[in-house]
């Protein structure tokens, strides 16, 4: 589902990333292969200081489909930048990567808090992150000035994350022994 970003994968994920329902929204923006390129060797190489966590979203046949990312890490929080290739839209990938990254984050990496600034006319990411029982709207003065007229900020806290995911597998678990 997830996997270090490579290399590799540039021309497949430069071609999801060009469609006008995807590109809008990107945080960033590159149009040439080349610069996309060089912005995932940039991505590396942040990932090896540490300043951020990037993982490449992939498929049931492992072909890559999207991008999931951690930015402007900062103690134990940071920021959360998702994309999907629009053949993926409604399909739950993007729900099952961010839950795969999540664990990631929160039992491998000890983030603590993950943000989501969401642009206010980005509609899609609206409707995903209101589907997150463990994402709570933030405060608004978390953000820069004159962000907070354009974006919506949620925060997903690791203790409001762990307790949604005892409590799926509970009830996961009480189906199984009913059936």
């Amino acid at each position: 589902m997830l996997k270090k970003r490579e290399m590799a994968d540039c021309h497949a994920l430069f071609d999801l990333v060009k469609h006008p329902e995807v590109f809008p929204f990107v945080r960033n923006k590159t149009e040439t292969i080349e610069e996309y390129m060089f912005h995932v060797k940039n991505t590396i190489e942040e990932e090896e200081q540490g300043k951020l966590i990037s993982r490449t979203i992939l498929d049931e046949w492992e072909n890559p489909i999207g991008c999931i990312s951690l930015y402007e890490i900062k103690g134990n929080t940071g920021f959360l930048g998702t994309w999907l290739g629009k053949p993926y839209h409604g399909k739950g990938y993007n729900q099952r990567a961010k839950n795969a990254f999540f664990c990631e984050l929160f039992y491998e990496k000890n983030v603590e808090t993950v943000f989501m600034k969401i642009r206010k006319t980005n509609t899609r990411s609206l409707k995903a992150a209101e589907k997150l029982p463990y994402a709570v709207q933030a405060d608004p003065g978390r953000l820069n000035r004159g962000d907070s007229d354009a974006f919506l900020l949620f925060e997903i806290p690791k203790d409001l994350y762990t307790l949604h995911s005892l409590r799926t597998f509970e009830d996961e678990s009480l189906r199984l022994k009913e059936a």
